[in-house]
């Protein structure tokens, strides 16, 4: 989807995100840990926002770190964007789709080498395309 076709309101996004995409992606949700179909998804591809499509993750990035969402230690270049996250309590790092602004997850810095980033990511905020 380019950024022209994207939803311009609320609305429109509502009515082309399901109800727990919406949640997630223009509410900043978060889904159960241990809940989502890409947590232990091993195959070649991309990741790719569910909102718009923008390649996010390539699946050589992803790794198994026990957190219950799917990780990455590293995104595709100027695919997302960072905004600090106060929310619950805490001082965080929002991970953000830079075409759609759809929140995906957040970023921390526990990650394996060779970035030492592990980005955690909602399955919800999430398509993928195989190879």
């Amino acid at each position: 989807m380019d950024e022209d076709e994207l939803p311009s309101s609320e609305v429109e996004w509502r009515d082309c995100l399901t109800e727990e995409e919406y949640r997630i992606l223009r509410e900043s949700g978060t889904e159960p840990k241990f809940s989502g179909e890409y947590v232990d998804k091993k195959d070649d591809g991309a990741y790719v926002c569910a909102g718009c499509g923008a390649e996010l993750f390539d699946s050589e990035t992803k790794f198994g770190s026990g957190t219950g969402w799917p990780s990455f230690y590293d995104a595709k270049e100027d695919a997302v964007e960072f905004r600090e996250d106060t929310s619950h309590g805490m001082v965080r790092t929002e991970v953000v789709c830079a075409t759609c602004d759809g929140h995906l997850g957040h970023v921390f810095d526990d990650g394996p080498e060779p970035t030492g980033k592990r980005y955690c990511i909602n399955s919800v905020a999430l398509g993928f395309d195989e190879e």
